[in-house]
C-alpha cells in the first residue's frame, strides 16, 4: 500500500514539473503599419481672398471654420483633381465631421471624416464612442492622409459609384447622394452640408481649374520689402494669431510662415514679424 502511495506522489510531482516548464504564448494580431508620406506644400487656391470677402460681407461667421477653410482648401482641391469629388463637399464634410478639426476624434487621430476601421484597415487605430461605445476608428499621422483616405473610401465602394455621374460643380446632388448611399444616418445631413457650402461660399473652390493650380512667382518691390521687414509686433496678454492677423490686415497662414510657427500657440512678450 505504501509503495502505491509513493509511486502516486512521484507521478504527481513529475506532471507538475512538466506543466511548470510550459509557457503560455499569446498570439498577437498581425497588424501592418501604414507608412504615410509627408504632405507636400500645395499652391494657393485663393482661399485667403475668399476669407477676406466673407469677413467683409457677412457677420457672425465662425472664426474656427474660417481657419479650417484656410488650412485645408488646397488639400480638398487637390483631391478634387485626382478623384473628381467636389472640393466643396470634401471641405464641408471635413468641417462637419471633425468639428472644424477640434473634435476629440480629430485631435487624437487626425481623422477628419469619422472613417471607421473596417476589415481592410491595416494601420493604427483608436477607439471612440459613436453609434456604439468604443468603436474602432482609423488613426493617421497627417490630416492630409485622412483627406486622401476619404477620397479612396468614396471611389472604391460600389454604393457611391452613382455620385460620379454628377458634375463636380453640382454640390447639391452630391450632398443628397451621400445620404442616399448611406454615408450618414442623420436625415439633415444633406441640408447641413449645403448650408455650410453656401454660407462659406465653398462652391468657389469647385470652379478652380487645374491649370491654375500651380505656384506663381510674385513680383516683390525690394524697397517696400525692406521697409516692411522691420515691422514686428510683441504679443500681449489675450492675443491670438487670428486677432493679430485681423489687426494688421493679414492672415494666420502668412503669420505662421513668416515666423516659422508650427501651431497657433503664442507666448506673452513674443515678437512676431508682421510683414
Amino acid at each position: 500500500m505504501r509503495l502505491r502511495v509513493v509511486v502516486y506522489m512521484v507521478g504527481l510531482c513529475f506532471l507538475a514539473s512538466c506543466n511548470a516548464k510550459k509557457t503560455v504564448v499569446q498570439k498577437r494580431k498581425n497588424t501592418k503599419t501604414i507608412t504615410e508620406p509627408k504632405p507636400k506644400k500645395l499652391p494657393s487656391v485663393k482661399e485667403e481672398k475668399l476669407i477676406e470677402k466673407l469677413e467683409k460681407s457677412k457677420k457672425n461667421l465662425n472664426k474656427t471654420t474660417l481657419q479650417y477653410i484656410e488650412d485645408y482648401a488646397p488639400v480638398a482641391v487637390n483631391e478634387m483633381f485626382t478623384y473628381k469629388i467636389p472640393a466643396s463637399i470634401t471641405l464641408a464634410q471635413g468641417i462637419l465631421e471633425s468639428g472644424n478639426g477640434k473634435g476629440p476624434l480629430a485631435r487624437k487621430s487626425n481623422n477628419h471624416f469619422g472613417i471607421k476601421c473596417h476589415t481592410e484597415w491595416k494601420g493604427e487605430r483608436v477607439y471612440h464612442d459613436d453609434d456604439e461605445k468604443g468603436e474602432c476608428f482609423r488613426k493617421y499621422e497627417y490630416v492630409e492622409t485622412s483627406y486622401h483616405d476619404h477620397s479612396k473610401f468614396l471611389t472604391q465602394r460600389r454604393r457611391y459609384a452613382f455620385l460620379f455621374n454628377y458634375k463636380t460643380t453640382d454640390y447639391k446632388s452630391w450632398a443628397r447622394g451621400l445620404k442616399k448611399a448611406g454615408y450618414a444616418t442623420d436625415k439633415k445631413y444633406p441640408s447641413k452640408l449645403i448650408s455650410l457650402i453656401e454660407r462659406y461660399k465653398l462652391y468657389e473652390f469647385d470652379k478652380i481649374k487645374k491649370k491654375d493650380f500651380t505656384y506663381k512667382k510674385e513680383k516683390i518691390n525690394a524697397k517696400k520689402n525692406r521697409k516692411d521687414s522691420k515691422k514686428v509686433y510683441q504679443v500681449q496678454k489675450g492675443d491670438t494669431l487670428y486677432a493679430i492677423a485681423r489687426k494688421f490686415n493679414t492672415t494666420v497662414s502668412k503669420l505662421k510662415k513668416r515666423n516659422n510657427l508650427t501651431n497657433n500657440t503664442l507666448a506673452i512678450g513674443q515678437f512676431l514679424v508682421i510683414q
